[in-house]
């Protein structure tokens, strides 16, 4: 019996470009629709093919910009915050830690929406052979105006919200797309490259219902732009400057960049404690190298940043979730700091990274840096 399996999540027409893309090659493929239904979960159409065509296609995939855009490859960082929202309370939360940055760094707010027209997804045959029909103008521009709408009411309610917390004024634009929202989020962020994007996230028990089709979940693995996730239970307030974190070494020089870039962006006071974690297989442990590597970054941070405390741990990648559980019920950390190399479509889709681990076990902030 043939075996699908989903190698992707697009909006319709990015769906048929694909489609078209790897027909071209000789692989079927099939397009079906996705349950709608909850903003927070990535929707859209999926693109499945035979499990056996599958090497084949992810190469093929990720060797072809297929959605390239002339204006990206133009652009230049820009000094604002890219803020993705879908009108709910932990978006707003997530958009008032966004708002404090800002105003430390003088930066704009770009407050981002992405919608899916629902009549689209009722239209969707789940076969091969996809039957379309456009929505009506009426009912597009029905929803185009309920979105600005509410991003409005969402604008103005981040706006008195930094007032009364006494925040200085912020400038901010707002943007609303059609489309699968992790797909607008990194198309919006390559032309517009931002100095940091701060998105909300749930709580850890909902997350873990949710754990295939988390938006943020799908933003850090495209592993392009450093991202701040703020967790359903926090409160902006809160973040002000981090006393304790969690930072997650590779033992090399990235750690040095992925350090730079958390103090320039968060601006940690003087006695901020640090535990770098390596978190490796128990054979790794024991070799001199390593030793020697965690024993030189540490030398390097206590020089290069003298008010900071640091002291180093080991987890073994077997039980890394628990082993955090562990640390954080002993240090009470505020934040997470993990450092990401950019992986192959082929690694992503079998070998989730860390720092999508952790989104779904850890409700702390979570800054991953793209290293």
């Amino acid at each position: 019996m043939t075996r699908y399996i989903t190698v992707a999540i697009h909006t319709f027409d990015r769906a048929l470009a694909l489609r078209s893309l790897l027909e071209s090659e000789g692989i079927e493929v099939m397009l079906q629709n996705v349950n709608l239904t909850d903003p927070a979960v990535a929707s859209g159409v999926r693109v499945r093919i035979h499990e056996s065509d599958l090497p084949l296609a992810l190469r093929i995939i990720e060797n072809t910009d297929v959605f390239s855009s002339a204006d990206a490859a133009r652009c230049e960082e820009t000094h604002s915050i890219i803020v993705p929202t879908d009108f709910s309370d932990y978006s707003l939360r997530a958009a008032a830690v966004a708002g404090r940055l800002a105003a430390a760094h003088g930066a704009s707010l770009r407050l981002l929406h992405a919608y899916i027209d629902p009549y689209v997804a009722a239209n969707m045959q789940l076969s091969d052979r996809l039957t379309y029909e456009i929505a009506d103008s009426d009912t597009r521009e029905r929803l185009e105006t309920a979105a600005k709408t509410s991003m409005q009411q969402f604008s103005g309610q981040l706006s008195a919200d930094l007032k009364n917390s006494g925040i200085a004024p912020v400038k901010y634009s707002t943007k609303i797309v059609e489309g699968v929202p992790e797909d607008a989020i990194v198309d919006y962020g390559k032309v517009n490259p931002p100095l940091l994007v701060v998105m909300g996230t749930r709580g850890s028990e909902r997350k873990a219902r949710e754990l295939i089709g988390s938006v943020s979940a799908e933003v850090l693995d495209a592993g392009r732009f450093t991202v701040l996730t703020v967790p359903e239970p926090f409160r902006a307030e809160n973040l002000g400057s981090p006393r304790r974190v969690l930072f997650f070494c590779n033992l090399d020089q990235t750690d040095m960049l992925a350090l730079d870039t958390f103090a320039r962006l968060l601006r940690p006071a003087a006695g901020i404690e640090v535990c770098a974690v390596n978190v490796a297989s128990r054979k790794r442990f024991a070799k001199a190298a390593d030793k020697s590597s965690a024993e030189s970054l540490l030398s390097y941070c206590r020089e290069h940043y003298p008010g900071w405390i640091f002291d180093g741990s080991d987890i073994d990648v077997a039980d890394a979730g628990e082993a955090v559980a562990r640390l954080q019920s002993e240090r009470a950390f505020d934040l997470i700091v993990v450092p990401i190399r950019r992986k192959s479509m082929l690694s992503r889709v079998f070998s989730p990274g860390l720092a999508n681990k952790m989104l779904f076990q850890a409700d702390l902030p979570m800054l991953v840096i793209p290293v």
